[in-house]
């Protein structure tokens, strides 16, 4: 089973990610965990992709591209995958097309900017050991003490209402048209990300692939 998850920043994609890779046996690919592991294993891919970060630069998406390719290529994908965080725009997915990288499914979990707002404004993370938490769905026994190490609780720069708000208008101009991309192509699957419940949009995700 081959995969990718669509969806806004805070729509989920993480969270579902991680379970639907236990629930199917299959690896997650973030671009940023394969990014970092290329360049700490010193592939020539790797050490391309850090000769940008160095000089502070975006990577280019030759070179991301490249690092996916050699990332699916190793055995354990070889039962399937998840995408997660690419393609991010049309012309990455044209660019995995054109290397004969093929999904099954494409999963959009659907939420609104309002909800995703409302959701990240309440995640908070220790500031010592990075551990997540949620106001509301998951909060700490005590307030803004984390319950694993006792460090402060704080709200990422990243989590913060105008912050959500401006990643949200990047993510409608540029990954949102990938939903029509692949709707045209049959391989479009929304799914709707508020469902009271992570267990209930997991569920719903797998009914589709199941189907």
């Amino acid at each position: 089973m081959k995969l990718i998850l669509l969806g806004a920043p805070g729509a989920g994609k993480g969270t579902q990610a991680e379970i639907l890779s236990k629930k199917l046996g299959i690896p997650t690919i973030s671009t940023g965990n394969i990014l970092r592991a290329a360049v700490k294993a010193g592939t020539s891919v790797g050490l391309k992709a850090k000769s940008y970060m160095d000089a502070g630069k975006l990577v280019p998406d030759d070179v991301i591209l490249d690092i996916i390719e050699e990332r699916l290529a190793q055995p354990d994908c070889n039962g399937g995958y998840i995408l997660d965080g690419v393609p991010r725009t049309i012309a990455q997915a044209e660019a995995l097309e054109a290397r004969g990288i093929t999904f099954d499914h494409v999963i959009s979990l659907e939420v609104s900017d309002e909800d995703i707002v409302k959701r990240m404004d309440g995640r908070r993370v220790c500031s010592h050991c990075g551990t997540p938490f949620h106001i509301e769905s998951n909060p700490p026994k005590v307030a803004d003490v984390c319950d694993v190490c006792g460090g402060e609780l704080i709200e990422r720069e990243d989590d913060k209402p105008e912050t959500v708000r401006h990643r949200l208008e990047i993510y409608h101009q540029s990954t949102e048209p990938l939903k029509d991309f692949y709707q045209k192509r049959g391989k479009l699957d929304p799914v709707a990300g508020a469902q009271g419940t992570i267990e209930a949009t997991t569920q719903a995700i797998v009914r589709i692939l199941e189907a």
